[in-house]
Protein backbone atom coordinates (compact mmCIF):
# COMPACT_ATOMS: atom_id res chain seq x y z
CA UNK A 1 0.00 0.00 0.00
CA UNK A 2 1.12 3.48 -0.78
CA UNK A 3 2.38 6.24 1.48
CA UNK A 4 2.27 9.49 -0.52
CA UNK A 5 2.68 12.98 0.84
CA UNK A 6 0.04 15.60 0.17
CA UNK A 7 1.55 18.64 -1.55
CA UNK A 8 -1.81 19.78 -2.91
CA UNK A 9 -3.51 19.45 0.47
CA UNK A 10 -0.63 21.31 2.10
CA UNK A 11 -1.00 24.21 -0.30
CA UNK A 12 -4.74 24.28 0.16
CA UNK A 13 -4.57 24.34 3.95
CA UNK A 14 -1.74 26.86 4.07
CA UNK A 15 -3.90 29.28 2.10
CA UNK A 16 -6.50 29.14 4.88
CA UNK A 17 -4.16 30.91 7.35
CA UNK A 18 -4.28 27.84 9.62
CA UNK A 19 -0.60 27.20 8.96
CA UNK A 20 0.60 25.59 12.13
CA UNK A 21 -0.44 21.91 12.11
CA UNK A 22 -1.72 21.89 8.55
CA UNK A 23 1.71 22.27 6.98
CA UNK A 24 2.51 18.68 7.98
CA UNK A 25 2.39 16.18 5.17
CA UNK A 26 0.63 12.87 5.77
CA UNK A 27 3.99 11.13 6.22
CA UNK A 28 5.22 13.75 8.69
CA UNK A 29 1.92 13.82 10.54
CA UNK A 30 1.85 10.09 11.11
CA UNK A 31 5.53 10.05 11.97
CA UNK A 32 4.96 12.58 14.73
CA UNK A 33 1.72 10.96 15.86
CA UNK A 34 3.11 7.44 16.16
CA UNK A 35 6.86 7.32 15.82
CA UNK A 36 7.73 10.52 17.60
CA UNK A 37 5.54 9.75 20.58
CA UNK A 38 6.82 6.18 20.83
CA UNK A 39 10.43 7.26 20.60
CA UNK A 40 9.95 9.92 23.26
CA UNK A 41 8.02 7.61 25.53
CA UNK A 42 10.01 4.42 25.23
CA UNK A 43 13.29 5.12 23.56
CA UNK A 44 12.01 2.98 20.70
CA UNK A 45 12.72 3.37 17.00
CA UNK A 46 12.86 6.93 15.63
CA UNK A 47 9.78 8.36 13.99
CA UNK A 48 11.17 7.94 10.49
CA UNK A 49 11.21 4.17 11.02
CA UNK A 50 7.67 4.14 12.40
CA UNK A 51 5.95 6.44 9.92
CA UNK A 52 3.06 5.31 7.71
CA UNK A 53 4.97 2.45 6.13
CA UNK A 54 1.96 0.76 4.58
CA UNK A 55 3.85 -0.98 1.76
CA UNK A 56 5.93 -3.25 3.99
CA UNK A 57 4.98 -6.93 4.16
CA UNK A 58 4.06 -8.08 7.68
CA UNK A 59 6.53 -10.41 9.37
CA UNK A 60 4.52 -13.40 10.54
CA UNK A 61 7.24 -14.89 12.71
CA UNK A 62 5.99 -15.24 16.30
CA UNK A 63 6.51 -11.96 18.20
CA UNK A 64 8.43 -12.03 21.47
CA UNK A 65 6.55 -12.87 24.66
CA UNK A 66 4.84 -10.03 26.45
CA UNK A 67 4.27 -9.71 30.18
CA UNK A 68 0.85 -8.11 29.73
CA UNK A 69 -0.57 -10.59 27.21
CA UNK A 70 -4.24 -11.27 28.00
CA UNK A 71 -3.98 -9.37 31.29
CA UNK A 72 -7.27 -8.10 32.74
CA UNK A 73 -8.20 -4.77 34.29
CA UNK A 74 -8.48 -6.50 37.66
CA UNK A 75 -4.98 -7.97 37.37
CA UNK A 76 -3.54 -4.57 36.43
CA UNK A 77 -5.25 -3.01 39.44
CA UNK A 78 -3.82 -5.72 41.68
CA UNK A 79 -0.39 -5.07 40.22
CA UNK A 80 -0.63 -1.33 40.86
CA UNK A 81 -1.99 -1.86 44.38
CA UNK A 82 0.92 -4.18 45.23
CA UNK A 83 3.54 -1.86 43.78
CA UNK A 84 4.56 -4.29 41.05
CA UNK A 85 3.31 -1.86 38.42
CA UNK A 86 2.54 1.81 38.12
CA UNK A 87 0.23 3.30 35.54
CA UNK A 88 3.28 4.82 33.90
CA UNK A 89 5.14 1.52 33.72
CA UNK A 90 2.08 -0.21 32.28
CA UNK A 91 1.75 2.49 29.62
CA UNK A 92 5.44 2.18 28.80
CA UNK A 93 5.08 -1.57 28.32
CA UNK A 94 2.11 -1.14 25.99
CA UNK A 95 3.90 1.56 24.01
CA UNK A 96 6.92 -0.68 23.57
CA UNK A 97 4.66 -3.51 22.44
CA UNK A 98 2.98 -1.22 19.90
CA UNK A 99 6.41 -0.38 18.50
CA UNK A 100 7.35 -4.07 18.34
CA UNK A 101 4.29 -5.63 16.72
CA UNK A 102 1.97 -2.88 15.47
CA UNK A 103 4.49 -0.82 13.51
CA UNK A 104 7.05 -3.63 13.05
CA UNK A 105 7.03 -7.43 13.16
CA UNK A 106 3.48 -8.54 12.26
CA UNK A 107 2.69 -4.88 11.50
CA UNK A 108 -0.94 -5.10 12.55
CA UNK A 109 -1.39 -1.37 11.89
CA UNK A 110 -4.10 -0.95 14.50
CA UNK A 111 -2.86 2.27 16.13
CA UNK A 112 -2.98 5.60 14.29
CA UNK A 113 -1.74 7.96 16.99
CA UNK A 114 -0.11 7.83 20.39
CA UNK A 115 -1.20 10.41 22.95
CA UNK A 116 1.97 12.45 23.52
CA UNK A 117 0.76 13.27 27.04
CA UNK A 118 -0.04 9.68 28.03
CA UNK A 119 2.96 9.11 30.28
CA UNK A 120 2.53 12.45 32.03
CA UNK A 121 -1.14 11.67 32.66
CA UNK A 122 -0.23 8.21 33.95
CA UNK A 123 2.36 9.68 36.31
CA UNK A 124 -0.18 12.13 37.75
CA UNK A 125 -2.59 9.24 38.35
CA UNK A 126 0.20 7.35 40.08
CA UNK A 127 0.64 10.33 42.37
CA UNK A 128 -3.06 10.27 43.19
CA UNK A 129 -2.85 6.58 44.02
CA UNK A 130 0.20 7.15 46.21
CA UNK A 131 -1.72 9.80 48.15
CA UNK A 132 -4.51 7.29 48.81
CA UNK A 133 -6.98 8.40 46.14
CA UNK A 134 -8.12 5.77 43.62
CA UNK A 135 -11.00 6.94 41.45
CA UNK A 136 -12.32 3.50 40.59
CA UNK A 137 -11.59 0.34 38.60
CA UNK A 138 -10.32 2.28 35.58
CA UNK A 139 -7.81 4.37 37.56
CA UNK A 140 -4.51 4.30 35.68
CA UNK A 141 -5.75 1.84 33.04
CA UNK A 142 -4.58 2.49 29.43
CA UNK A 143 -7.36 2.65 26.84
CA UNK A 144 -7.19 2.98 23.06
CA UNK A 145 -10.10 4.73 21.37
CA UNK A 146 -11.29 4.82 17.78
CA UNK A 147 -10.18 7.76 15.63
CA UNK A 148 -13.72 9.10 15.28
CA UNK A 149 -14.04 9.77 19.04
CA UNK A 150 -13.18 13.39 19.71
CA UNK A 151 -10.49 14.55 22.11
CA UNK A 152 -9.45 18.12 22.80
CA UNK A 153 -5.75 17.51 23.33
CA UNK A 154 -2.68 17.10 21.15
CA UNK A 155 -4.26 14.28 19.16
CA UNK A 156 -6.45 14.81 16.13
CA UNK A 157 -9.85 13.28 15.35
CA UNK A 158 -10.13 12.35 11.69
CA UNK A 159 -12.11 9.13 11.14
CA UNK A 160 -9.00 7.92 9.31
CA UNK A 161 -9.41 10.53 6.56
CA UNK A 162 -6.67 12.81 5.30
CA UNK A 163 -9.32 15.50 4.89
CA UNK A 164 -9.43 15.90 8.70
CA UNK A 165 -5.79 15.02 9.33
CA UNK A 166 -5.22 18.11 11.46
CA UNK A 167 -8.64 18.57 13.02
CA UNK A 168 -8.78 19.02 16.79
CA UNK A 169 -12.31 19.45 18.21
CA UNK A 170 -13.00 22.37 20.52
CA UNK A 171 -14.04 20.07 23.36
CA UNK A 172 -13.68 16.46 24.44
CA UNK A 173 -16.37 14.02 23.44
CA UNK A 174 -18.54 12.83 26.33
CA UNK A 175 -16.79 9.45 26.09
CA UNK A 176 -13.37 11.07 26.50
CA UNK A 177 -14.66 13.15 29.41
CA UNK A 178 -15.95 10.05 31.17
CA UNK A 179 -12.69 8.19 30.62
CA UNK A 180 -10.61 11.03 32.03
CA UNK A 181 -12.94 11.46 35.03
CA UNK A 182 -12.63 7.73 35.76
CA UNK A 183 -8.84 7.98 35.77
CA UNK A 184 -8.28 6.06 32.54
CA UNK A 185 -5.26 6.94 30.40
CA UNK A 186 -6.21 7.55 26.77
CA UNK A 187 -3.13 5.95 25.26
CA UNK A 188 -3.91 6.78 21.65
CA UNK A 189 -6.30 6.38 18.75
CA UNK A 190 -6.94 3.39 16.54
CA UNK A 191 -7.21 2.88 12.82
CA UNK A 192 -10.64 2.17 11.38
CA UNK A 193 -12.47 1.58 8.16
CA UNK A 194 -12.34 5.18 6.93
CA UNK A 195 -15.40 7.25 7.82
CA UNK A 196 -16.61 4.25 9.85
CA UNK A 197 -17.02 2.32 6.58
CA UNK A 198 -19.59 4.74 5.23
CA UNK A 199 -17.95 5.96 2.05
CA UNK A 200 -18.09 3.23 -0.61
CA UNK A 201 -20.16 0.20 -1.52
CA UNK A 202 -16.90 -1.63 -2.39
CA UNK A 203 -14.80 -0.73 0.64
CA UNK A 204 -12.25 -2.94 2.35
CA UNK A 205 -12.73 -3.08 6.11
CA UNK A 206 -9.81 -1.82 8.13
CA UNK A 207 -8.40 0.47 5.43
CA UNK A 208 -8.08 4.22 5.83
CA UNK A 209 -6.22 6.90 3.96
CA UNK A 210 -4.31 7.81 7.11
CA UNK A 211 -3.51 4.35 8.40
CA UNK A 212 -3.52 1.92 5.50
CA UNK A 213 -4.74 -1.62 6.12
CA UNK A 214 -5.24 -3.09 9.59
CA UNK A 215 -4.60 -6.84 9.83
CA UNK A 216 -6.31 -9.54 11.86
CA UNK A 217 -3.88 -10.89 14.52
CA UNK A 218 -5.27 -14.43 14.11
CA UNK A 219 -4.23 -14.57 10.44
CA UNK A 220 -2.63 -11.48 8.97
CA UNK A 221 -4.17 -11.93 5.53
CA UNK A 222 -7.69 -12.03 7.01
CA UNK A 223 -10.00 -9.07 7.52
CA UNK A 224 -10.20 -7.45 10.95
CA UNK A 225 -13.71 -6.45 9.87
CA UNK A 226 -14.93 -3.02 10.79
CA UNK A 227 -15.39 -0.32 11.14
CA UNK A 228 -13.76 -0.53 14.58
CA UNK A 229 -10.97 -2.57 13.03
CA UNK A 230 -8.06 -1.08 14.92
CA UNK A 231 -9.81 -1.10 18.29
CA UNK A 232 -10.48 -4.80 17.76
CA UNK A 233 -6.97 -5.68 16.60
CA UNK A 234 -5.30 -3.65 19.36
CA UNK A 235 -7.45 -5.20 22.06
CA UNK A 236 -7.07 -8.79 20.90
CA UNK A 237 -3.29 -8.33 20.45
CA UNK A 238 -2.93 -6.91 24.00
CA UNK A 239 -1.73 -3.50 22.84
CA UNK A 240 -3.94 -1.94 25.51
CA UNK A 241 -5.94 -3.04 28.51
CA UNK A 242 -9.20 -2.36 26.69
CA UNK A 243 -10.46 -0.43 23.67
CA UNK A 244 -13.50 1.53 22.56
CA UNK A 245 -15.22 1.25 19.21
CA UNK A 246 -18.35 2.74 17.69
CA UNK A 247 -21.20 1.05 15.86
CA UNK A 248 -23.95 2.04 13.49
CA UNK A 249 -24.57 -1.49 12.22
CA UNK A 250 -21.98 -4.11 13.15
CA UNK A 251 -18.96 -1.89 13.67
CA UNK A 252 -18.30 -3.07 17.25
CA UNK A 253 -19.79 -6.54 17.15
CA UNK A 254 -18.41 -7.67 13.78
CA UNK A 255 -14.71 -6.85 14.42
CA UNK A 256 -15.11 -8.26 17.92
CA UNK A 257 -16.49 -11.54 16.58
CA UNK A 258 -13.75 -12.08 13.99
CA UNK A 259 -11.02 -11.18 16.50
CA UNK A 260 -12.35 -13.29 19.38
CA UNK A 261 -13.39 -10.40 21.58
CA UNK A 262 -16.31 -9.42 23.75
CA UNK A 263 -18.01 -6.47 22.08
CA UNK A 264 -20.92 -4.54 23.59
CA UNK A 265 -23.13 -2.43 21.35
CA UNK A 266 -25.32 -0.64 23.92
CA UNK A 267 -28.87 0.61 23.60
CA UNK A 268 -28.75 3.84 21.62
CA UNK A 269 -28.70 6.60 24.24
CA UNK A 270 -26.95 4.63 26.98
CA UNK A 271 -23.63 6.18 25.91
CA UNK A 272 -23.56 9.73 24.59
CA UNK A 273 -22.47 10.36 21.00
CA UNK A 274 -21.54 14.01 21.48
CA UNK A 275 -18.14 14.72 19.99
CA UNK A 276 -18.09 11.51 17.92
CA UNK A 277 -17.94 11.85 14.14
CA UNK A 278 -21.43 10.67 13.17
CA UNK A 279 -23.17 8.49 10.64
CA UNK A 280 -26.67 8.24 12.10
CA UNK A 281 -28.21 9.77 15.20
CA UNK A 282 -30.82 7.00 15.26
CA UNK A 283 -28.28 4.13 15.30
CA UNK A 284 -24.81 5.38 16.37
CA UNK A 285 -23.29 4.39 19.69
CA UNK A 286 -19.90 3.80 21.28
CA UNK A 287 -19.06 0.71 23.31
CA UNK A 288 -16.34 -1.51 24.80
CA UNK A 289 -14.20 -4.07 22.96
CA UNK A 290 -12.46 -6.35 25.44
CA UNK A 291 -10.92 -9.76 25.98
CA UNK A 292 -13.35 -10.61 28.81
CA UNK A 293 -16.96 -9.87 29.69
CA UNK A 294 -15.82 -8.53 33.06
CA UNK A 295 -13.56 -5.91 31.49
CA UNK A 296 -16.26 -4.88 29.02
CA UNK A 297 -18.75 -4.51 31.89
CA UNK A 298 -16.30 -2.37 33.87
CA UNK A 299 -15.78 0.00 30.96
CA UNK A 300 -19.46 0.21 30.04
CA UNK A 301 -20.30 1.47 33.53
CA UNK A 302 -17.78 4.27 33.16
CA UNK A 303 -19.28 5.46 29.86
CA UNK A 304 -22.94 5.86 30.86
CA UNK A 305 -24.65 9.09 31.84
CA UNK A 306 -27.11 11.72 30.66
CA UNK A 307 -25.47 14.33 28.43
CA UNK A 308 -27.23 17.57 27.57
CA UNK A 309 -25.36 17.61 24.25
CA UNK A 310 -27.05 14.36 23.18
CA UNK A 311 -30.84 14.29 23.71
CA UNK A 312 -30.91 10.53 23.06
CA UNK A 313 -29.32 10.00 26.48
CA UNK A 314 -32.28 11.48 28.38
CA UNK A 315 -34.23 8.15 28.48
CA UNK A 316 -31.17 6.43 29.98
CA UNK A 317 -31.94 8.06 33.32
CA UNK A 318 -33.23 5.22 35.47
CA UNK A 319 -32.11 2.65 32.89
CA UNK A 320 -28.34 3.11 33.11
CA UNK A 321 -25.90 1.70 35.65
CA UNK A 322 -22.47 2.84 36.68
CA UNK A 323 -21.37 -0.66 37.68
CA UNK A 324 -22.39 -3.50 35.39
CA UNK A 325 -20.12 -5.97 37.18
CA UNK A 326 -22.88 -6.47 39.75
CA UNK A 327 -24.73 -8.45 37.06
CA UNK A 328 -21.92 -10.94 36.47
CA UNK A 329 -23.21 -14.35 37.53
CA UNK A 330 -21.48 -17.59 36.64
CA UNK A 331 -24.83 -19.37 37.05
CA UNK A 332 -26.65 -16.73 35.00
CA UNK A 333 -27.82 -19.17 32.32
CA UNK A 334 -29.67 -21.39 34.76
CA UNK A 335 -33.37 -21.05 34.01
CA UNK A 336 -32.78 -18.36 31.39
CA UNK A 337 -35.06 -18.55 28.37
CA UNK A 338 -33.00 -18.33 25.18
CA UNK A 339 -34.63 -17.99 21.76
CA UNK A 340 -32.89 -19.27 18.62
CA UNK A 341 -34.12 -17.86 15.29
CA UNK A 342 -32.91 -20.14 12.47
CA UNK A 343 -34.16 -18.27 9.40
CA UNK A 344 -31.50 -15.83 8.05
CA UNK A 345 -29.10 -16.48 10.94
CA UNK A 346 -28.09 -20.05 10.14
CA UNK A 347 -27.40 -21.97 6.97
CA UNK A 348 -24.81 -19.71 5.32
CA UNK A 349 -21.76 -21.49 6.79
CA UNK A 350 -21.54 -25.13 7.87
CA UNK A 351 -18.63 -24.36 10.19
CA UNK A 352 -20.41 -21.43 11.80
CA UNK A 353 -23.55 -23.50 12.32
CA UNK A 354 -21.52 -26.22 14.02
CA UNK A 355 -19.88 -23.76 16.40
CA UNK A 356 -23.20 -22.08 17.17
CA UNK A 357 -24.98 -25.38 17.75
CA UNK A 358 -22.21 -26.48 20.12
CA UNK A 359 -22.63 -23.17 21.95
CA UNK A 360 -26.39 -23.76 22.23
CA UNK A 361 -25.71 -27.21 23.69
CA UNK A 362 -23.30 -25.60 26.17
CA UNK A 363 -26.02 -23.18 27.27
CA UNK A 364 -28.42 -26.07 27.77
CA UNK A 365 -25.83 -27.85 29.91
CA UNK A 366 -25.52 -24.66 31.97
CA UNK A 367 -29.26 -24.78 32.69
CA UNK A 368 -30.71 -22.56 29.98
CA UNK A 369 -34.16 -23.23 28.58
CA UNK A 370 -33.66 -23.09 24.81
CA UNK A 371 -36.61 -22.38 22.54
CA UNK A 372 -35.46 -23.50 19.11
CA UNK A 373 -36.54 -22.32 16.64
CA UNK A 374 -38.37 -19.06 17.16
CA UNK A 375 -39.91 -16.71 14.62
CA UNK A 376 -38.13 -13.37 14.46
CA UNK A 377 -39.03 -10.47 12.25
CA UNK A 378 -36.64 -8.44 10.15
CA UNK A 379 -35.79 -4.77 9.92
CA UNK A 380 -37.25 -4.35 6.46
CA UNK A 381 -35.28 -2.60 3.74
CA UNK A 382 -35.36 1.01 4.89
CA UNK A 383 -32.03 1.24 6.76
CA UNK A 384 -30.16 2.42 3.66
CA UNK A 385 -32.45 5.40 3.21
CA UNK A 386 -32.33 6.35 6.90
CA UNK A 387 -28.55 6.28 7.09
CA UNK A 388 -28.15 8.16 3.83
CA UNK A 389 -30.37 11.01 4.98
CA UNK A 390 -28.97 11.19 8.50
CA UNK A 391 -25.32 11.02 7.45
CA UNK A 392 -25.51 14.18 5.40
CA UNK A 393 -27.41 16.11 8.08
CA UNK A 394 -25.38 14.84 11.04
CA UNK A 395 -21.96 15.10 9.40
CA UNK A 396 -22.60 18.62 8.15
CA UNK A 397 -23.50 19.64 11.70
CA UNK A 398 -20.35 18.00 13.06
CA UNK A 399 -18.08 19.65 10.48
CA UNK A 400 -19.63 23.03 11.18
CA UNK A 401 -18.68 22.61 14.85
CA UNK A 402 -14.97 22.29 14.04
CA UNK A 403 -14.51 25.92 13.15
CA UNK A 404 -11.06 27.01 11.99
CA UNK A 405 -9.38 23.70 12.82
CA UNK A 406 -10.68 22.19 9.58
CA UNK A 407 -11.14 23.52 6.05
CA UNK A 408 -13.85 20.89 5.56
CA UNK A 409 -17.27 22.41 6.30
CA UNK A 410 -19.70 20.12 4.49
CA UNK A 411 -20.00 16.65 2.98
CA UNK A 412 -19.65 18.33 -0.40
CA UNK A 413 -16.22 19.61 0.69
CA UNK A 414 -15.17 16.07 1.59
CA UNK A 415 -16.31 14.76 -1.79
CA UNK A 416 -14.28 17.47 -3.52
CA UNK A 417 -11.23 16.73 -1.35
CA UNK A 418 -11.36 13.03 -2.19
CA UNK A 419 -11.68 13.79 -5.91
CA UNK A 420 -8.69 16.12 -5.70
CA UNK A 421 -6.62 13.46 -3.89
CA UNK A 422 -7.78 10.30 -5.58
CA UNK A 423 -4.42 8.55 -5.47
CA UNK A 424 -4.18 8.98 -1.69
CA UNK A 425 -7.82 8.60 -0.67
CA UNK A 426 -9.36 6.43 -3.37
CA UNK A 427 -6.69 4.05 -4.70
CA UNK A 428 -8.89 0.99 -4.13
CA UNK A 429 -12.51 2.13 -3.79
CA UNK A 430 -14.58 5.23 -4.36
CA UNK A 431 -17.16 7.34 -2.53
CA UNK A 432 -20.51 6.22 -3.93
CA UNK A 433 -22.15 6.39 -0.50
CA UNK A 434 -20.88 9.94 0.04
CA UNK A 435 -22.30 11.00 -3.31
CA UNK A 436 -25.65 9.29 -2.71
CA UNK A 437 -25.99 10.94 0.68
CA UNK A 438 -25.09 14.36 -0.71
CA UNK A 439 -28.00 14.02 -3.14
CA UNK A 440 -30.50 13.57 -0.29
CA UNK A 441 -32.87 16.25 0.89
CA UNK A 442 -33.46 17.43 4.48
CA UNK A 443 -34.73 15.29 7.37
CA UNK A 444 -38.18 16.78 6.82
CA UNK A 445 -38.54 14.73 3.61
CA UNK A 446 -41.47 12.33 3.95
CA UNK A 447 -39.38 9.52 2.48
CA UNK A 448 -36.98 9.77 5.42
CA UNK A 449 -39.74 10.07 8.02
CA UNK A 450 -41.53 7.00 6.63
CA UNK A 451 -38.32 4.96 6.35
CA UNK A 452 -37.33 5.67 9.96
CA UNK A 453 -40.79 4.79 11.28
CA UNK A 454 -40.96 1.58 9.21
CA UNK A 455 -37.54 0.44 10.36
CA UNK A 456 -38.41 0.96 14.01
CA UNK A 457 -41.74 -0.82 13.68
CA UNK A 458 -40.25 -3.82 11.89
CA UNK A 459 -37.22 -4.20 14.17
CA UNK A 460 -38.92 -3.35 17.48
CA UNK A 461 -42.68 -3.95 17.76
CA UNK A 462 -42.77 -6.63 15.04
CA UNK A 463 -39.26 -7.93 15.68
CA UNK A 464 -37.29 -8.15 18.92
CA UNK A 465 -40.05 -6.94 21.25
CA UNK A 466 -42.61 -9.26 19.67
CA UNK A 467 -40.35 -12.32 19.92
CA UNK A 468 -39.39 -11.59 23.53
CA UNK A 469 -43.04 -11.24 24.52
CA UNK A 470 -44.31 -14.23 22.52
CA UNK A 471 -41.72 -16.70 23.82
CA UNK A 472 -41.09 -15.01 27.19
CA UNK A 473 -37.39 -14.70 26.39
CA UNK A 474 -34.45 -13.35 28.32
CA UNK A 475 -32.39 -13.04 25.14
CA UNK A 476 -32.17 -13.97 21.49
CA UNK A 477 -29.00 -15.87 20.53
CA UNK A 478 -27.47 -16.42 17.08
CA UNK A 479 -23.99 -16.75 15.59
CA UNK A 480 -22.61 -13.26 15.05
CA UNK A 481 -21.23 -14.10 11.60
CA UNK A 482 -18.85 -16.47 9.84
CA UNK A 483 -15.06 -16.65 10.19
CA UNK A 484 -13.10 -13.67 8.79
CA UNK A 485 -12.68 -13.52 5.02
CA UNK A 486 -9.46 -12.74 3.19
CA UNK A 487 -8.52 -9.07 2.82
CA UNK A 488 -9.34 -8.11 -0.77
CA UNK A 489 -8.37 -4.63 -1.90
CA UNK A 490 -9.34 -5.48 -5.49
CA UNK A 491 -12.97 -6.42 -4.92
CA UNK A 492 -13.60 -5.06 -1.43
CA UNK A 493 -15.32 -6.92 1.36
CA UNK A 494 -17.37 -9.96 0.31
CA UNK A 495 -21.10 -9.32 0.31
CA UNK A 496 -23.71 -11.79 1.49
CA UNK A 497 -23.69 -14.35 4.27
CA UNK A 498 -25.35 -14.06 7.61
CA UNK A 499 -24.94 -11.41 10.24
CA UNK A 500 -26.59 -10.83 13.60
CA UNK A 501 -25.97 -7.10 13.59
CA UNK A 502 -28.78 -5.59 11.53
CA UNK A 503 -31.91 -6.12 13.60
CA UNK A 504 -30.57 -4.77 16.94
CA UNK A 505 -28.78 -1.97 15.07
CA UNK A 506 -31.93 -0.67 13.36
CA UNK A 507 -33.91 -1.11 16.59
CA UNK A 508 -31.25 0.72 18.58
CA UNK A 509 -31.22 -2.21 21.02
CA UNK A 510 -28.26 -3.79 22.86
CA UNK A 511 -26.15 -6.53 21.31
CA UNK A 512 -23.24 -8.42 22.88
CA UNK A 513 -20.92 -10.82 21.07
CA UNK A 514 -18.72 -13.33 22.92
CA UNK A 515 -16.02 -15.73 21.59
CA UNK A 516 -17.65 -19.07 20.75
CA UNK A 517 -15.08 -21.09 18.82
CA UNK A 518 -12.70 -21.35 15.87
CA UNK A 519 -12.64 -22.77 12.36
CA UNK A 520 -9.11 -23.42 11.11
CA UNK A 521 -8.01 -21.13 13.94
CA UNK A 522 -10.27 -18.30 12.75
CA UNK A 523 -12.67 -16.85 15.35
CA UNK A 524 -16.46 -17.12 15.39
CA UNK A 525 -18.57 -15.20 17.92
CA UNK A 526 -21.96 -15.79 19.51
CA UNK A 527 -24.45 -12.92 19.76
CA UNK A 528 -26.89 -12.12 22.56
CA UNK A 529 -29.44 -9.37 21.95
CA UNK A 530 -32.70 -8.22 23.46
CA UNK A 531 -34.99 -5.24 24.15
CA UNK A 532 -33.96 -1.69 25.00
CA UNK A 533 -31.98 -1.29 28.24
CA UNK A 534 -31.52 -5.06 28.68
CA UNK A 535 -27.74 -4.76 29.11
CA UNK A 536 -27.82 -6.20 32.67
CA UNK A 537 -29.51 -9.41 31.50
CA UNK A 538 -27.34 -9.75 28.40
CA UNK A 539 -24.15 -9.21 30.40
CA UNK A 540 -25.25 -11.83 32.93
CA UNK A 541 -25.93 -14.38 30.18
CA UNK A 542 -22.80 -13.55 28.20
CA UNK A 543 -20.64 -13.86 31.30
CA UNK A 544 -22.16 -17.22 32.25
CA UNK A 545 -21.57 -18.49 28.71
CA UNK A 546 -17.99 -17.20 28.73
CA UNK A 547 -17.23 -18.84 32.06
CA UNK A 548 -18.90 -22.10 31.04
CA UNK A 549 -17.03 -22.41 27.72
CA UNK A 550 -13.81 -20.38 28.17
CA UNK A 551 -13.57 -20.34 24.39
CA UNK A 552 -11.12 -17.48 23.84
CA UNK A 553 -7.64 -18.38 22.56
CA UNK A 554 -5.04 -15.63 22.16
CA UNK A 555 -3.92 -14.77 18.60
CA UNK A 556 -0.76 -16.28 17.10
CA UNK A 557 -0.08 -13.68 14.36
CA UNK A 558 0.03 -16.32 11.61
CA UNK A 559 0.70 -15.20 8.04
CA UNK A 560 -2.35 -17.15 6.91
CA UNK A 561 -4.77 -19.62 8.43
CA UNK A 562 -3.47 -23.18 8.73
CA UNK A 563 -5.91 -25.25 6.69
CA UNK A 564 -4.61 -28.65 7.77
Amino acid sequence: MRTPSLPTYRAMTESSDERSPSTLSRRTFLGVGIGGALAAATGALPSSALAADVERVPDASPPPGFELDEVTIGQLQQGMASGRYTSRSICEMYLKRIAEIDRNGPAIRSVLQINPDALEIAASLDSERKSGHVRGPMHGIPVLIKDNIGTHDRMTTAAGSLALAHSIPATDSFVAQRLRAAGAVILGKTNLSEWANYRSTHSTSGWSGMGGQTHNPYALDRTPSGSSSGSGAASTASLCAIAIGTETDGSITSPSAVQSLVGIKPTVGLVSRSGIIPISHSQDTAGPMARTVTDAAILLGVLTGVDSRDPATAPSAGNAHTDYTTFLDVAGLKGARIGIPRVRYFGYSVATDAIANAAIDAMRSAGAIVIDPIDLGNSGNTEGDVLSYEFKADLNAYLASLGATSPMKTLADLIAFNNAHRSEEMPYFGQEIFESSEARGPLTDQKYIDALAAGHTKSRAEGIDAAVAKYKLDAIVVPTQGPPALIDLVNGDPRGGGSATNLPAVAGYPHITVPAGYHFGLPVGLSFFGPAWSEPTLIKLAYAFEQHTKARIAPRFLATAKLT
